[in-house]
Formats: structure tokens, sequence, C-alpha cells
């Protein structure tokens, strides 16, 4: 399958399931609980408060070496932005990918992504845990902080 199918498909529209495809073209689909999406709120609206430039985005198909995924929350700059906006799903990464995890996926998958997105030309991924705390990553690994925007709390609060 297609992503511009899974897009297209009526069946698959207004599914409590967050759906992405692996690199066979086979739909995964994971559930979305309340914490992972005031988590992937609070992270968006954050972004927005500390970035003023380019597209804060929920939900941003990525294509990657392992199908098409869906970073909860990323940030694009307006050049990237310009090359991506009319594509069904990105050919290349936006320059920040965040996941929030969720009990339905293991840490293996979190880290799986991480690379696939920073293969995908992300600049960094950021991963947030089951209690709000962020972890910052580049090609080079594990950050302190993020490069891109240092004010960025270690730790989203409730």
């Amino acid at each position: 399958m297609k992503w511009e199918e899974v897009c297209e498909n009526k069946d698959l529209q207004d599914l409590p399931f967050k759906i992405e495809l692996n690199k066979w073209g086979q739909i995964v689909m994971s559930s979305v609980k309340i914490k992972h999406s005031f988590y992937q709120g609070r992270i968006q609206r954050l972004l927005e408060s500390l970035i003023n430039t380019g597209e804060v985005m929920p939900e941003c198909a990525i294509n990657t070496s392992d199908g098409v995924k869906v970073a909860d929350v990323v940030w694009c700059s307006e050049e990237r932005f310009a090359q991506i906006e009319d594509e069904v799903s990105a050919s290349i990464a936006p320059e920040i990918c965040v996941e929030v995890k969720s009990s339905g996926n293991c840490l293996e998958e979190m880290e799986f992504k991480q690379k696939l997105y920073l293969e995908a030309k992300a600049i960094e991924v950021w991963l947030c845990n089951e209690q709000g705390e962020m972890k910052f990553y580049n090609e080079q690994g594990e950050l302190e902080q993020s490069l891109l925007v240092p004010k960025f709390p270690q730790q989203i609060k409730r």
C-alpha cells in the first residue's frame, strides 16, 4: 500500500490510532492515550512560543527507509517547508522531529524511529517519555539540550 492510498481510504479515516506504513507497505497502527496527546500538544505549543520562524506541525508523515513514519510533532524551516508543503509525505524530514512514547511502543521502536528520521535528514530528533522527560539527539548522539532550540525544557510539566 502507498501513503496516498492510506490518506484517501475512507475506512482508515477517523480511527483512534496513529497509522504508519512499514517498508513493505503494510499498515502499522498504534493506539494513543490522553497523556500522549497532552505531551504532544504541550510540545507543539512550547515550540511555537520559542521559535519565530518556520512551521510547527503535529502528525507529520515522513518518507523513511522503513516506510512512512508519522512524527508526533515537527519543526520545519521556511526553506524546507517550501520544499515539502505540497507533498503527501515529506521527501525530506523536517529539521526537528519529536516522538512521544506511549504504552503502545517500546524504547527500541523509539530509538529505531530516531535513526530513521536522522537518516531522512532531520537535524535533531527529540524523544519524550511517559513522564514528560525530554531527550535530544543529533547524528553525533545524545545532546545535553537542543542545539536548535536551547531554551526548550528537559521536562514537560503538567
